[in-house]
Order: structure tokens, then C-alpha cells, then sequence
């Protein structure tokens, strides 16, 4: 598995133009934003590069003249220098007006981008996930969007800032003496074609520095995790061993990288120092054959340092650049994901019943749902039908790779108010059945069908609302025990919440927790024990209050004294509920009204633990052990 982000972190986007069209999309909200932008920068690299030209008339005008005279009138120098104050203060504001401007503009897209990608990946089918890792999904918010924070807030404002003054500056030179723009120019060509050399020998080692601080942190996060397993095998060598290999690959590649990232400034800063030297001494040939005056040389001087600064920036800012734009390609990759589909038209509804057995929906919570059907005719009212928790497979085909069958034409039945228990080797394709009643994947071929209704025509939302289920891997929130409960209904009372726990035996524990129900929980309530923590699975399933209930593995981290404790607040959890069981532990079952025996994604056996210990087939082998 790859450590989250290490992969084609400074890859370049394979469709740059699109990338930067999706990019300048997101500006458009904040267009007045970007005009007192525009505004500040002109005003900015005006003051830097008028700034700068008004050298040639102090020195021409209001210094040289006066060399050697007492009598020198110095109110126009004076008058010049506040100018010259002037103009680099109104630079200096419009230089502050667009970055203060441009973070509230970068902020503002990271906030809308986030805000996208979080509420995209609430929409994304469950395919999506399996298919990839956590960390390939984390790195989307994390390393893609600090590459784009960095080209937002910084990167792509002063590549446009360093553009627009080399720019001036180039065109000041150009007034000033075209002869010596000429000579900078060929000195600045070199100095770009070692900076591109250099680029490229130093991305070599920055490729490198983040695949080994990636492979690195990996490591250390997979050896912190999973530090019982290494004590348990005294694997504490063979485990510092690896690290001393990879920590030693960062040094080397981490080595590289700043050895030619390190030397790069200082030499183009000797460069620069050279292209002045040259450009003074050529310029002062000029200055002493009367083909230059001072004023001009000492302003095209200037200009000079200026240039050759922005050049530099503009290739390192282009390079971050790029990488910014290959992360917001994967980015926006992701936010061009399918979403899950819902065709669905049949919707839940609360319902009471009226004298005589009629239905009426009902705005507030009763207890009593009922499937809102739509109607055939035009003028035809919806038809309500009352929930019951009939479900039915028939002849279903399904795989998860549309090439390796998981199910081989299932057909199964759980009438109202049934026990099924679902029990087979690891892979038989029990928990593919309660993937599928959720809709979390489409069927290959068959019907499901609830109370009479294809499962394809029930809205997922409102499907997956008439169902709890309890997992195997129980994950708890960030927040009090109260909040993780509530979780399973988010406007339960505290009252039903404790209810709740009280029917899955778990309140007893809570309320010798520190601050009982308001104990705060964190990384995934690990001061908790594992069947304290499956305790509040099922406690939110129970607060849910859900007609159909999916235990998968439910009660498999649970010790058997725990499991006796909870099996009286099971069994009135599970009355009068369509109840599907998924257990390995075949004592949890034997009570069930029916016990299907799968193997390969087909049923072998079905029916009552004593019927199926009578048959002496695989129930009875796995039973028997």
C-alpha cells in the first residue's frame, strides 16, 4: 500500500490548459476582489519601476548641475525626493492591498474547494472506496491542498506580480539605452538556462525526498499501529533494521535536494553581481564618451538588479506551479467522480392509523412507517403501504468485479418479524447480502424485493433509514458517548438515547465512565474496550428504532459473559423486527427462526438449529467443529 500522498506529488497535470480553465473558474465570486487585485499590482509595479526612473532626473537634473557650487538651489531636489517618497509609499499600499486582498481570495476558494470535495465524497458510491485506499482519498485534502494553498496564497500572485515588473522593467531598460538591454539580456538568457539545469537536476532528488519521506512516514505510522504484533514476534531488529534502510534513503535523496536547492540563489545572486559589474562598466565606457549620461546609467543599474531578480522567481514559481496544478487536477478528478445513483421514487413515510385501518402520513415521528408509493394514473392518490420488513432474494446474481461471480443465484425469504441467520466460511458471501439489501452495490441479476416492492424503486436514503445495522469494526466520533448514541437518530431526546443504551445493556458501564453519558470519546474510543465500544454500536442501532436489523458479526468482540449480559436487551431490540444475523459463532444463532448455511456464494442448507444438526451436513460439520 502506498503511504497516503506519496504518489505524483510533483507530477505535472497531463491537461494543463483544462487544469487552469477549472482553476480560474473558482475566482469568478470574487471578480470585484480581483480588480482592486489588479489595481493593487499595477499600482505596485508602478511604484517600483517610476520609482526607480526617477533616479535619472535627480541625478541629472538636481545633483550634477550643482557639483561644486555653494549657492545650489535645492528646493527642486526637495521637491523630487518627496515625489520619489510618493510614489514608492503608493506602491508599497498597493503592493499590501493585493496579497491582503489575494489571502481572502485564496482562503475563500480552499474554503469552497473543501466544501466540494467533503460534500462529493458524501455523494460517492461505496465501489469508490474499496477500490482505492484511505490515504489516496486523505491526500486529496491534505497534500493537494496544501500544494494549491501555496499556489493560491503565494505561487500564482507573485509569478503574475514578478511577470508584470520584469515586464516594466524591461521596458524602462529598453527607454533608457536598448544597447545595454541588449548586453542584460544575453547575460539573463545564460542565467535562465542554468536555472532550468539546475531544475531539472535538483527535481530529480525532490521526487526522490518525497517518495522516501513518504515510504518513511508509512513505516513509522504502520510500526506505531502495530507495535504488539513486533513485540509478539521479536521482530524489534528486523524492524529497526528497515528503518535505518529508509531513513538512510531520505538522508540521501533530502542531501541532494538542498545541495542544488541550497546552491541556486547564492549563484544566481553572484550572476546578478556580475550582469551589475558588466552593465556598470560597459555603461560607464558609455558615460565617458558622452554617449550615456549618469542619470540614465544609475537608473539603468538599477533596473538591472531589479530584472534579474524576478527572472530567478518567475522558474522556481513556475515549477510550484505546475505541481499546484497537477494536484488540482486530482482534485478535481475526484470532484468529476460519478456520483452514487438513486432512481428510486418509493419514499418512507411516518404514518398513524385512522379508525378503520386507514393510513395517513404524518409530519412528526410516530413509530409507524409506511411506504409511500407513488400512483399509476394522473389522478390517483399514492398508495401507502404499511412497513412490515418482508424481504426476498430471488435467483440473484451478483460480483463486485463484474468477472468473479459472489453470488450464484441466491434466492432467500425473511417474512415480518423473522430471526435469519447467515452463517458459512470467510468469503461465502454473507456480508455481500447485506451490502446488497443496502444498496451499497446493484445486483448482476435477480430481484430483491421489500414488502412487495422491487428494491430498485425505494429511494437509498429512505431505504437504508428503515434499516440498522451493526458491524463487525464498530467506529465511534469524535464528541461524548450521549453524541455517539444520538448518532443512530441526531434528534433523539437524552431520554431515548439512555433508553437506548439501557436496551443494549450498555448504560451500566457508561455510567462509570468519568462523566457518564457526557464522557468525551477520541481515536475512535480507544479508552474504551472493544465490547464497550460494540455496545455503543448497538445502542445507536436501538435508538434508530429501525423495523429491519443487520447484525454482522455483531457480538464477535464481545467475551461470553458480555454476550450473556446483552442477550436479553438483544432479543428486545430484535421482537417484532425482521432481524438478519451474520455470525461465525454458531451459539449466537441456534435460537434463529431460520439458519441459511452458505458456501461460495450459494445457499447449501436452511432451516431450524436442530433441524440442520438432524440433516448432519455442513451445518452440522461446522457445528460440531
Amino acid at each position: 500500500m502506498p503511504p497516503p500522498g506519496s504518489r505524483d506529488v510533483f507530477a505535472r497535470p497531463r491537461d494543463t490548459m483544462r487544469a487552469i480553465v477549472r482553476v480560474l473558474g473558482y475566482f469568478r465570486p470574487h471578480a470585484w476582489r480581483l480588480a482592486l487585485v489588479a489595481l493593487g499590482l499595477a499600482l505596485g509595479t508602478f511604484g517600483n519601476v517610476y520609482g526607480t526612473y526617477l533616479l535619472k532626473p535627480v541625478l541629472n537634473d538636481h545633483i550634477i548641475p550643482w557639483i561644486g557650487k555653494p549657492d545650489a538651489d535645492m528646493s527642486g531636489l526637495v521637491r523630487i525626493l518627496q515625489l520619489m517618497v510618493g510614489v514608492y509609499l503608493a506602491g508599497g499600499a498597493g503592493l499590501y492591498l493585493y496579497r491582503f486582498l489575494m489571502i481572502r481570495v485564496s482562503t475563500g476558494i480552499l474554503l469552497q474547494l473543501r466544501r466540494e470535495m467533503f460534500a462529493r465524497t458524501q455523494r460517492l458510491p461505496i465501489v469508490y472506496f474499496d477500490q482505492r485506499t484511505h490515504g489516496q482519498t486523505m491526500s486529496r485534502f491534505t497534500n493537494d491542498v496544501d500544494v494549491m494553498r501555496e499556489m493560491l496564497g503565494h505561487g500564482l500572485p507573485e509569478f503574475v506580480h514578478s511577470t508584470l515588473r520584469m515586464l516594466g522593467v524591461f521596458a524602462m531598460m529598453l527607454v533608457l539605452s536598448p544597447f545595454l538591454t541588449l548586453l542584460a539580456v544575453v547575460m539573463l538568457a545564460f542565467m535562465t538556462w542554468l536555472v532550468r539545469f539546475l531544475a531539472r537536476r535538483s527535481s530529480f532528488y525532490f521526487k526522490g525526498r518525497q517518495g522516501a519521506l513518504g515510504a518513511l512516514n508509512g513505516f513509522i505510522e504502520e510500526m506505531v499501529e502495530g507495535q504488539k504484533v513486533v513485540r509478539v514476534f521479536n521482530h524489534q531488529a528486523f524492524v529497526r533494521q528497515r528503518f535505518e534502510e529508509l531513513n538512510e534513503d531520505l538522508r540521501r535523496n533530502d542531501a541532494g535536494a538542498w545541495t542544488f536547492g541550497s546552491i541556486l540563489m547564492p549563484l544566481m545572486g553572484n550572476l546578478s553581481h556580475v550582469l551589475f559589474a558588466v552593465t556598470a562598466a560597459v555603461g560607464g565606457i558609455l558615460a565617458v564618451r558622452s554617449i550615456l549620461d549618469l542619470g540614465t546609467l544609475a537608473a539603468f543599474l538599477q533596473y538591472t538588479r531589479n530584472f534579474a531578480m524576478p527572472v530567478t522567481q518567475l522558474s522556481q514559481q513556475f515549477n510550484s506551479i505546475m505541481s499546484a496544478l497537477a494536484g488540482a487536477e486530482r482534485i478535481f478528478n475526484l470532484l468529476d467522480e460519478p456520483e452514487e445513483q438513486d432512481s428510486g421514487s418509493v419514499a418512507l413515510v411516518d404514518v398513524t392509523r385512522e379508525e378503520g385501518g386507514r393510513l395517513v402520513a404524518s409530519p412528526v415521528r410516530t413509530g409507524l412507517w409506511a411506504w409511500k408509493i407513488p400512483p399509476v394514473g394522473a389522478g390517483d392518490p399514492p398508495e401507502l403501504r404499511p412497513l412490515q420488513g418482508d424481504v426476498r432474494f430471488t435467483d440473484v446474481f451478483f460480483s463486485y468485479d463484474g468477472r468473479t461471480p459472489v453470488l450464484r443465484g441466491i434466492s432467500l425469504f425473511a417474512r415480518p418479524g423473522q430471526k435469519i441467520a447467515l452463517v458459512g466460511s470467510t468469503g461465502a458471501g454473507k456480508t455481500t447480502i447485506a451490502n446488497l439489501l443496502n444498496r451499497f452495490y446493484e445486483i448482476d441479476q435477480g430481484e430483491i424485493t421489500y414488502d412487495g416492492i422491487s428494491l430498485d424503486r425505494i429511494r437509498k436514503t429512505d431505504l437504508r433509514r428503515s434499516l440498522g445495522m451493526v458491524l463487525q469494526d464498530t467506529h465511534l466520533f469524535t464528541g461524548t458517548v450521549r453524541e455517539n448514541i444520538r448518532y443512530g437518530r441526531l434528534e433523539a431526546t437524552d431520554e431515548e438515547v439512555e433508553q437506548a443504551a439501557r436496551l443494549a445493556n450498555a448504560d451500566g458501564f457508561i455510567r462509570h465512565l468519568p462523566k457518564g453519558y457526557d464522557t468525551e470519546l477520541s481515536a475512535d474510543g480507544v479508552n474504551l474496550s472493544q465490547g464497550q465500544r460494540q455496545l455503543l454500536a448497538i445502542a445507536r442501532t436501538a435508538v434508530a428504532d429501525p423495523p429491519v436489523l443487520i447484525l454482522d458479526e455483531a457480538t464477535s468482540s464481545i467475551d461470553t459473559r458480555t454476550e450473556a449480559l446483552i442477550e436479553k436487551g438483544m432479543d428486545r431490540l430484535m421482537h417484532g423486527r425482521t432481524v438478519f444475523v451474520i455470525a461465525h459463532r454458531l451459539s449466537t444463532v441456534r435460537h434463529c427462526d431460520a439458519i441459511l448455511v452458505m458456501e461460495h456464494g450459494e445457499i447449501l442448507e436452511r432451516g431450524t438449529h436442530e433441524d440442520l444438526l438432524a440433516l448432519e451436513g455442513r451445518y452440522h460439520k461446522l457445528y460440531t467443529g
